[in-house]
């Protein structure tokens, strides 16, 4: 399913041009036109799922799928050893911006210093 005024639909869809790191038939991943980190990529399913509230038990095995590739882009990109993170904002008090379920693949920095959160805050 694509929705028509989705900014990543249109994307998947080719009609908006992007900076495509990895495609397949599930998935696209994609630098950040304003990225946050050296590197910050965004993988996105190419079904329209608004935000992970609206995952069901069938899109699932797409969500294992974009972890996987994450890993597999930490290593391509050279953050895998360094350190990156995965990140999923769900809601507008996250800053989910855009309407389409999407994760953040950031990395190349210290993160810690970057956005002020660190695993001694967990």
């Amino acid at each position: 399913m694509v929705k028509d005024d989705c900014l990543f639909c249109k994307i998947v869809a080719g009609t908006i041009p992007s900076q495509k790191v990895y495609e397949d038939d599930q998935i696209l991943a994609f630098h950040d036109i304003t990225p946050a980190a050296p590197v910050h990529v965004l993988l996105i399913p190419k079904k329209h799922i608004d935000s992970m509230n609206e995952v069901s038990q069938e899109d699932l095995p797409v969500i294992g799928h974009i972890h996987g590739v994450a890993i597999q882009l930490a290593k391509e990109l050279g953050v895998d050893q360094s350190g990156y993170r995965l990140i999923n904002n769900c809601g507008p008090d996250s800053g989910q911006a855009v309407q389409h379920l999407h994760y953040h693949l950031l990395g190349g920095a210290n993160l810690g210093a970057l956005t002020g959160i660190s695993s001694s805050h967990a």
